[in-house]
C-alpha cells in the first residue's frame, strides 16, 4: 500500500507541499529525514509520534535519515517557545544523542543501510558564516521568515539574531542531506510547517529540483491541549525518568475522545480492529491501548507487570508487586515519618512545599484514606505490610520497610 495513503487514513498528515508526493511515494522508494531536538536525554512521546510515523515509511520500502540536531540544539528552535532556550554542552548534546539513538533502534532498522542517523553538528559547526550568508542567507526573505508562526509568537517577548538565524541552518540540513544523501523529503510535526517549507523551498532555488514537505498531527486532546504532559513533566520514553507502570497507566487513563486516534496514531493495530475495539467496549480498548503501546516502548513483559498492577490496584485481580515501590530504612524513618516527607523520598512530590500543597489539597490518600493534616506519620507497622500513597486520582506509589 502507498506509504502516504497509510499514513493519512491513520490520521497522522496534516500539511503537504506538492500534490504530487503521493504519486512518488507510491512508484519509487524515497530517502526522507526528521529530526530531533537532543536536549534532553530521553525521547518523548511527542517524538514517538514521529518514530511510528518512519516505521511505517519503512515497512512501505523508504529510507529513513534519523537527524540528531547536535549543531542546531546549539541554537535551539523558537517554534513554541516563549523565552530563548537553554545552550547546552557539545558534551551534554553527545551524551543525550546516544541515548536517543538506542531508543530509535527499537523502531527504525539501522542494520545494511536501512536507515542513517547522522548529526548536523558535523556539517553546521563546519560552515564559513560569511559564505553561508552569500550561498543561503541569499535566498531568505526577511518579510517572510517574520510572518513565519514560529517567529511571530516570539516577537513581542523579544527574539534574539542568535535564534533567527535557526530556520536558515535547518533549511541547510536539507539541503545537505539532499546533496550528500539524495533526500527529497523532510517530515516533522506540524509546528514545524514552516521550517520545513522553508528547507524544501531552498533545495528548488539552489538545485532547480523538487523537494518534498509533509507534517503530521501533533498529540492532542480533544480540547487540543498536548498530550503527554504528567504531573511529573513529559511522558519520557526512557524507564527510569517515567516508569513502565506510571507510563502504561497515562494511556490506560486517556479521555474516551482520544482512544481510536492514539490507537491508530501509536500502535500497529489495523484500523478495523481499532474500529470495533472503540465501538464494542472503550474501557477495553484502553487497555488495549495502554498495553500495545507499553509492550512497543518497553517490551511485552513489562506491559504484563504494568497491566496485572494497574488490575490489583483497581480491584480486577493481579498483583501489587509491579507497582512503582520504595523501601524505607530505618533511617529513613529516624529522619521522619511523615507522609509529606515520604512523598518526597519516593518521588510522588518534587519538594515538601509541594506535598503540602497537595495534602492541603485534598489530593493525597494513604491506603485509601484521605490525608487530612500535613503533620500526619504512618507508622512502622503498617509500612512493614506496605502502604500505598495515591497523589490525585491516577497517581500511585508503594512504599514498604526494608
Amino acid at each position: 500500500m502507498n506509504a502516504f495513503d497509510v499514513l493519512q487514513e491513520r490520521g497522522f498528515v496534516r500539511q503537504v507541499n506538492d500534490e504530487g508526493l503521493r504519486d512518488r511515494l507510491g512508484r519509487e522508494s524515497l530517502t526522507f529525514y526528521i529530526g530531533f531536538d537532543p536536549t534532553a536525554d530521553s525521547l518523548h512521546v511527542g517524538h514517538f509520534i514521529q518514530l511510528m510515523a518512519m516505521s511505517h515509511m519503512q515497512r512501505a520500502g523508504h529510507r529513513p535519515i534519523a537527524l540528531v540536531g547536535g549543531g542546531t540544539a546549539m541554537v535551539g528552535d523558537p517554534s513554541g517557545k516563549t523565552d530563548m532556550r537553554t545552550m547546552l554542552s557539545a558534551d551534554d548534546i553527545r551524551a543525550n544523542s546516544e541515548k536517543m539513538r538506542l531508543q530509535m533502534a527499537k523502531f527504525i532498522d539501522f542494520s545494511d543501510g536501512r536507515a542513517i542517523l547522522v548529526n548536523n553538528a558535523d556539517w553546521l559547526l563546519k560552515l564559513n558564516y560569511v559564505e553561508f550568508l552569500r550561498d543561503v542567507g541569499v535566498h531568505f526573505s526577511v518579510n517572510r521568515m517574520l510572518a513565519a508562526e514560529c517567529y511571530k509568537s516570539r516577537l513581542e517577548q523579544g527574539l534574539t539574531f542568535f535564534e533567527f538565524n535557526y530556520m536558515l541552518m535547518q533549511s541547510y540540513d536539507f539541503l545537505h542531506l539532499f546533496r550528500n544523501h539524495g533526500c527529497t523529503l523532510q517530515l516533522g510535526g506540524d509546528d514545524q510547517w514552516s521550517n520545513i517549507l522553508a528547507g524544501a523551498d531552498l533545495i528548488r532555488r539552489v538545485e532547480r529540483t523538487e523537494a518534498y514537505a509533509m507534517t503530521f498531527a501533533l498529540l492532542t486532546n480533544s480540547d487540543g491541549s498536548k498530550m503527554g504532559k504528567t504531573v511529573g513533566g513529559a511522558l519520557w520514553l526512557d524507564p527510569v525518568k517515567t516508569s513502565p507502570y506510571d507510563f502504561y497507566q497515562y494511556w490506560r487513563n486517556v479521555e474516551d475522545e482520544s482512544v481510536a486516534k492514539c490507537l491508530a496514531l501509536l500502535t500497529y493495530l489495523p484500523l478495523a480492529e481499532i474500529a470495533d475495539l472503540c465501538r464494542s467496549d472503550i474501557n477495553e480498548a484502553k487497555k488495549r491501548l495502554a498495553h500495545e503501546i507499553t509492550a512497543l516502548i518497553h517490551g511485552t513483559a513489562e506491559a504484563d507487570k504494568a497491566a496485572e498492577a494497574s488490575a490489583a490496584l483497581f480491584g480486577t485481580g493481579g498483583s501489587l508487586d509491579h507497582m512503582p515501590t520504595t523501601y524505607v530504612t530505618a533511617e529513613d524513618l529516624a529522619r521522619s515519618d511523615k507522609v509529606i516527607d515520604l512523598m518526597v523520598l519516593c518521588g510522588l512530590a518534587k519538594s515538601k512545599s509541594e506535598a503540602r500543597r497537595l495534602i492541603e489539597g485534598g489530593g493525597v490518600a494513604v491506603d485509601g484514606v484521605k490525608v487530612a493534616d500535613i503533620s500526619t506519620a504512618i507508622e512502622r507497622g503498617a509500612l512493614a505490610d506496605g502502604v500505598i500513597i495515591r497523589k490525585g486520582k491516577k497517581d500511585f506509589h508503594r512504599l514498604i520497610l526494608s
